[in-house]
């Protein structure tokens, strides 16, 4: 492992050793930021199945020098532009009502979220990387002005000039960005019943839908199934969704020491998608005996900042938003391209760390933002719930452009924009450390 020689004089510290985390840290070592990851299980790993990723979080990924890794681990020729087809979910005949389009240059991919996490770790400096690190706090250095000290659940402390919270939709690092004892934290009312099963599989069940190479959205009322390949095609990734929308996101309390992934019989699906029609029916057939029920949990209200002094969110940390768009790792890989770009900017430096933070959060919490309420809307679409009425047209027209912001945005125009503003406001003048 060729270890960058520093480029800075400033340290910094990733509180989080998920994929953003992993991604952000990788990225500061290699362009010769002085950086420390801090993952507070054992070793890295993700829960979950399936990952999608987003042609711009693919461009953010090989921006970062990331990407050929990732495509190591699985066949190169599953990067491509994807159509995702949408069918009614109630008919007996499961009609095929829109296909989203896509351009050419529109690749994503699917992984496993595991398999994600192993390329990452396979090219990261392991002489950077520590474990059972909880945070619990962040306070000031009594020592050196303007150093923070992380304090861990073991009793160890780091200092370091500066610290990313890549920690999730728990963060504690969140908790020195927000003031009071708001955490942010809500149930979006929306469970996920996940599995993986065998493309074989479904075809002996019965299963008619082809998935085998692209996404399918299978739409109902307040509920819905999204299904994409991973492996090259052998393997489906299944997720079946159920929404209350009698009740807003952020009423009620939050419960966070309660279990928000369990295993559930199979009969529990059987139940919530009684009257669904007969692919569904060969699809629930097929799902493991213990699918794994997923609580899912959201940013809510939406940070002000993402910044507060020398402490900066990326991730779900920052904007933990629902799945529905496939985006929400997409948003914390662009989070963690942009922060490396500016962090390892040239003209950065100890005395201007605060303007170049607050600069990431200016232009990052918006573009995140637009991406949480899409997500938002798009559940609703999928679910019927969307502005038009509920029926195959009234879809087809909510649906028109919906992941045009989303896969085409500029991430280079932002980057751009931050440095022209960090030189308006004099935090950059022109000259380099």
């Amino acid at each position: 492992m060729v270890h960058p020689s520093p480029k800075k004089e400033f340290q910094v510290a990733v509180v989080g050793g998920g994929v953003c985390g992993l991604a952000c840290a990788i990225a500061l070592h290699r362009a010769g930021v002085p950086v420390r990851l801090f993952e507070a299980a054992a070793k890295f790993g993700e829960i979950g199945a399936g990952l999608g990723v987003g042609p711009n979080a693919v461009r953010a990924l090989d921006k970062m020098g990331l990407l050929d890794a990732i495509l190591k681990k699985v066949n190169p020729a599953e990067l491509k532009a994807r159509s995702f087809s949408f069918y009614e979910g109630l008919s007996d005949n499961h009609e095929a009502f829109f296909t989203y389009p896509t351009l050419p240059e529109d690749k994503a991919i699917g992984i496993h979220r595991a398999v994600f996490l192993d390329a990452l770790v396979d090219v990261l400096d392991s002489s950077i990387a520590y474990f059972n690190k909880r945070c619990t706090s962040i306070t000031e250095s009594p020592t050196k002005p303007q150093r923070l000290v992380i304090h861990f659940q073991d009793g160890t402390t780091h200092e370091a000039d500066v610290v990313l919270g890549a920690d999730g939709v728990k963060s504690s690092v969140r908790n020195f960005i927000v003031d009071g004892p708001d955490r942010r934290l809500a149930f979006s009312h929306t469970v996920a019943y996940r599995g993986l099963i065998p493309w074989s599989q479904l075809e002996a069940a019965g299963f008619k839908i082809d998935v085998s190479d692209h996404p399918v959205c299978i739409t109902g009322p307040s509920k819905h199934f999204i299904l994409f390949p991973i492996k090259d095609g052998a393997v489906i990734n299944v997720v079946a969704f159920s929404a209350r929308y009698d009740i807003p996101i952020g009423v009620g309390e939050v419960n966070e020491k309660a279990q928000w992934v369990e295993a559930v019989s199979k009969n529990v699906l059987f139940k919530e998608y009684e009257g669904w029609g007969p692919d569904v029916e060969a699809l629930l057939k097929c799902m493991p005996d213990k699918p794994g029920k997923w609580s899912i949990h959201v940013v809510h209200p939406p940070l002000e900042s993402y910044a507060k002094g020398r402490i900066a969110l990326l991730g779900d940390a920052a904007h933990a938003m629902l799945p529905h768009m496939g985006a929400g790792a997409g948003q914390g890989i662009e989070d963690a391209y942009f922060l490396s770009r500016l962090l390892s900017h040239p003209e950065t430096n100890t005395d201007n760390i605060e303007a170049v933070l607050q600069v990431y959060s200016r232009i990052r919490q918006p573009r995140a933002q637009m991406v949480w309420e899409g997500s938002r809307y798009a559940g609703r679409v999928y679910d019927m719930h969307g502005p038009s009425e509920p029926t195959a047209e009234g879809i087809r027209k909510d649906l028109t452009d919906m992941y045009h912001p989303v896969w085409h945005h500029d991430m280079e125009a932002d980057v751009e924009r931050a440095i022209a503003s960090l030189r308006d406001s004099g935090a950059f003048t022109g000259s380099s450390q």
